[in-house]
């Protein structure tokens, strides 16, 4: 296949050529055992749940959905996902989009959790993994909960939905579809901007992205899948840098853009206009007790500037109080050990230093 001769060519460039073919797939490109199964079940033996019916009856007129996943750690009472609910509730014109969130449970406490608070939910099992407990960030249980989401959402792609997939430390406070461009196959929220969406050495952030349901978009998500196994020890985040600029991705004509931080900030690059902003993540942040800290000053932020009146909000522009707890010195000094024990680090010339480097959610 011809990503796999492109991820072949990633290796050579890296210098890492002591593998020239994932374990997934042989030198024939044939398709090897691969990591635990990853499936959607239903409760209680009723399709009530299954992906098929839920998604559908999520979906926009244009068969857009909006993802969140849920482990049983942010599922607790007054914890993330409460948190990330209100948001919807007391944004700007947000509350309606609730109606076609599906929360993607991965495991039984939040799926049971999902029931009783949201119409939409998902049981989504990896068989021989629990993903119940808080993933900490590079940990082996956070990389797998990653690269699981990325399998799922190009099942998503393959059955005909887009989606905006947002992480739960995401606080909604506005549409966002306004801001994504139509032309569009797959766009991406940044922890750093540089101020133009063309600009592919922007740097990502996969909590959150709107992707079109069609060929390339399902390839892209295929190629970024493989390319795990070329890079052992990393994200799917650091994948996408490093392939991001391969020329596969122009072959299958994807046409990729990146969001800007104005609309869709985070604790890395907050967007500094309470004015503008659509959606705020609790990125660059290491524990669950300090998100839920910094993401409640967002909500209170948020409720003072719509308590003002129009034509005082208009007169200056409002910004955030947060991160408090949050430390983005913290975060990258936590990354820097992290990287410090990978066993066989990447040394392509690209590579992004550990300054670049960001958290997902869990």
């Amino acid at each position: 296949m011809r990503r796999v001769q492109y991820l072949r060519e990633i290796l050579v460039f890296s210098g890492r050529t002591s593998s020239l073919h994932s374990k997934e797939e042989d030198q024939n490109g044939n398709e090897e055992d691969g990591p635990p199964s990853l499936s959607v079940r239903t409760t209680q033996d009723s399709e009530e749940y299954s992906l098929e019916r839920v998604l559908k009856r999520a979906a926009t007129k244009e068969n857009t959905v909006i993802l969140t996943t849920l482990n049983e750690a942010w599922a607790a009472p007054h914890s993330i996902i409460d948190l990330f609910l209100e948001s919807f509730r007391i944004g700007h014109h947000t509350r309606g989009l609730l109606n076609h969130l599906v929360i993607v449970a991965l495991d039984d406490k939040a799926f049971r959790r999902c029931l009783s608070i949201h119409p939409h939910c998902v049981a989504l099992v990896t068989e021989g993994v629990d993903f119940s407990k808080e993933a900490y960030f590079m940990q082996p249980d956070y990389l797998k909960m990653m690269w699981r989401r990325i399998e799922f959402l190009r099942t998503v792609l393959e059955m005909g939905y887009n989606f905006v997939f947002t992480d739960a430390d995401i606080m909604w406070f506005r549409d966002p579809f306004i801001h994504f461009d139509l032309d569009a196959d797959f766009q991406i929220a940044c922890d750093h901007f540089s101020g133009d969406p063309f600009d592919v050495d922007n740097k990502p952030n996969g909590g959150f992205n709107y992707v079109k349901s069609n060929n390339r978009s399902i390839e892209f998500y295929k190629f970024w899948h493989s390319a795990r196994t070329y890079f052992p020890g990393y994200h799917d985040q650091d994948v996408l840098n490093f392939i991001k600029h391969n020329p596969y991705i122009a072959e299958i004509g994807l046409k990729m853009r990146f969001l800007d931080t104005a609309y869709f900030g985070g604790f890395c690059e907050p967007s500094k206009d309470l004015n503008q902003v659509c959606t705020m993540h609790a990125n660059c942040c290491v524990g669950m007790a300090n998100k839920v800290f910094d993401l409640k000053i967002l909500l209170q932020d948020w409720k003072l500037f719509m308590s003002l009146p129009p034509s005082l909000k208009r007169a200056q522009r409002y910004s955030w109080r947060a991160p408090k707890n949050c430390s983005i010195q913290v975060f990258h000094s936590s990354n820097a050990l992290n990287e410090s024990e990978k066993s066989e680090p990447f040394h392509a010339a690209n590579a992004p230093n550990e300054s670049e480097k960001s958290e997902h959610a869990f």
